[in-house]
């Protein structure tokens, strides 16, 4: 009796296909750590985690988006960090003053509220997210090397998609 090979993604079945998406995703996150040009450090990809909530406030208060999901301020707090990534706030908390203690955040004022603090990228920052964006990109291109371009540009457009669907779904007002 021959061992047969394991089926391909073409031959895969509905509820396979479906079933293997979640251990998939969880894999994803590894394909930052491939030894392509310019490669970011465990410790910096962690960090980019917080540093990216924080850009993508910035980017939205300059396109007039709210940042925190309230449809207010786009001002980025601890507390909007520890929402976003799900997380309780005291690790939220350290995470940020990780990324403070490393020079890629400031703390300022609000100045929508003085009392509370709100999170800035510092330049550094900013080159890190840059650096990153491109080697993010990198090893897409890298992965996807032999794949036609159709296939390419059909995984990136639905990946945009399905991540617009789950951000959508976090924004959404609780209890919706």
């Amino acid at each position: 009796m021959t061992e047969r090979e394991p089926k391909t993604a073409d031959e895969k079945t509905a509820d396979e296909l479906l079933n293997a998406v979640g251990p998939a995703f969880g894999k994803l996150r590894r394909s930052a750590l491939l030894e392509v040009e310019d490669p970011i450090s465990q410790k910096d990809l962690s960090r980019t985690l917080v540093l990216r909530i924080v850009l993508e406030a910035e980017q939205g208060a300059s396109e007039g988006e709210s940042g925190d999901g309230s449809g207010g301020a786009s001002e980025v707090t601890v507390g909007a960090v520890a929402r976003h990534l799900g997380v309780d706030p005291s690790v939220a908390s350290r995470m940020v003053s990780d990324c403070i203690s490393a020079g890629y955040l400031i703390r300022a004022a609000s100045q929508q509220d003085g009392r509370r603090t709100v999170l800035h990228l510092s330049p550094e920052g900013r080159g890190l997210m840059a650096r990153f964006s491109r080697h993010q990109r990198s090893a897409f291109e890298y992965i996807t090397a032999g794949w036609p371009d159709h296939e390419r540009l059909d995984f990136a457009r639905l990946m945009l998609k399905y991540v617009a669907s789950q951000d959508a779904l976090r924004d959404r007002a609780p209890g919706a």
